[in-house]
């Protein structure tokens, strides 16, 4: 369903593009029946935003059309090919692409992982479900034809400025979204945790969320997923796998590149060349304005440097130490009291003298950049607990009040603080 092509409330106007590529992409499929329909979670203003009306929707014989025993009129249910190389809200409100949640639903089933869980469907809305992966599999099949219609599709429907460009300006542009992504998560010390290739999607959001998690305190090297031993997707190591997923795209669009096999690698050799440049740029970008800083200067990525060395250093939290920073106090007087930091802190306080904003703008700056709340693994789990364990969603409704507000001044101070000391790292699951 594509947010574009809704009606007013309640009507569900939906979108079948995706059902006119060529029949290797998708198989038509009823869904499985649930024994028993429940809403447990629903998304009110995200409802809005596609045009459904929420006081509708709540009504207890709409809970099917989320389980799937009661379809939308003119729905025509589809399950796409999904394939990749091996193998919520909080995002959407810090300002990263994402796709989001509209509904939770229980089915009346059990569902057997490590413990016996209640089953339920999550109903999730997206730009796109096209991934790298769907290219790997199209160029699997050595049909042109075939691959050129997704790509085709992919670029008219999610890069509508590249509609008449060549596959070569497309590959550029998601690799562009693709850097432009990574670096949010940067910024927010977000770990996404199973970066496979059917998990990177051409639009550019975030999309599978498994085993992620945010950090705590700040170190590089940091893994939660309980399947990633080697730390092939721990935090600083998602650039380099974005790329080498961009590389598997190019790999994928060969034949439409060049008509010269050997010129057409080339040509996506130096297209990827060029990705760690973007990518540190918009990083670069980003810290920048986490410290308040308005303008460029050669330094800079130094200073940023030796702040991440200082945190990582004395184990400090990475969400707790930019927000400390973003007071009155913290621009005029080190935050912490150890003599690296007040180093630092007399380098970014001669840093910001140079620029022309006053200690005002700067703070606003900083604070519409640096959350007070991100969704912690310890508060995560304990509303999942709840509410799997005892059906209380009290604890959840807490947390997603305090994570769609992360930047605001007050409440949610509970979902502030690290986790208590001595507590067991967290591991998160696929499952999660």
């Amino acid at each position: 369903m594509s947010a574009d092509a809704l009606e007013s409330p309640p009507g569900w106007n939906l979108d079948h593009s995706y059902s006119r590529l060529p029949g290797l992409f998708f198989r038509k499929a009823a869904p499985a029946p649930a024994r028993n329909s429940g809403l447990v979670v629903f998304n009110d203003a995200l409802a809005v935003t596609l045009g459904l009306d929420p006081e509708i929707i709540r009504q207890p014989d709409q809970a099917a059309r989320f389980t799937g025993n009661l379809l939308p009129p003119g729905a025509n249910p589809i399950a796409q090919a999904y394939a990749g190389h091996q193998f919520s809200e909080a995002m959407h409100a810090l300002g990263i692409p994402t796709t989001r949640s509209l509904a939770v639903a229980t089915t009346g089933e059990s569902v057997f992982l490590n413990d016996v869980l209640p089953g339920a469907v999550l109903t999730r809305v997206a730009a796109c479900h096209t991934r790298v992966g769907t290219f790997q599999w199209a160029a699997a099949h050595e049909d042109r034809s075939t691959l050129e219609a997704l790509a085709d599709h992919t670029r008219r429907r999610h890069f509508p400025d590249l509609a008449e460009a060549s596959h070569l300006d497309f590959f550029h542009a998601s690799m562009e979204r693709q850097a432009a992504l990574v670096a949010k998560w940067f910024q927010v010390g977000f770990i996404h945790g199973v970066m496979n290739t059917d998990n990177m999607a051409l639009s550019g959001e975030t999309i599978d969320y498994g085993p992620c998690a945010f950090l705590d305190r700040y170190d590089p090297a940091t893994v939660f997923s309980s399947i990633d031993h080697a730390g092939r997707y721990a935090y600083s190591a998602q650039p380099p796998i974005a790329r080498w997923n961009l590389a598997r795209l190019a790999e994928a669009m060969i034949p439409l590149l060049h008509d010269d096999g050997k010129k057409a690698v080339e040509l996506a050799n130096e297209a990827l060349h060029q990705f760690e440049g973007i990518f540190q740029n918009h990083w670069l970008d980003g810290m920048r304005a986490k410290l308040g800083l308005s303008n460029e200067e050669a330094d800079d990525r130094v200073l940023v440097q030796q702040l991440l060395d200082w945190m990582h250093a004395h184990k400090q939290d990475f969400t707790g130490t930019f927000r400390s920073l973003s007071t009155a106090a913290a621009l005029d007087q080190p935050a912490f009291p150890d003599p690296a930091f007040a180093a630092w802190h007399a380098a970014w306080k001669a840093r910001l003298s140079r620029q022309a904003e006053g200690p005002t703008e700067i703070l606003h700056r900083m604070q519409r950049h640096n959350p007070r709340v991100i969704p912690r693994n310890h508060k995560v789990e304990e509303a999942l607990n709840a509410a799997t364990q005892h059906g209380d969603l009290s604890p959840f409704d807490k947390l997603l009040a305090a994570i769609t507000q992360p930047f605001a001044e007050a409440g949610g101070d509970e979902f502030t603080t690290p986790p208590p000391a001595g507590s067991p790292r967290d591991q998160t699951f696929c499952g999660t």
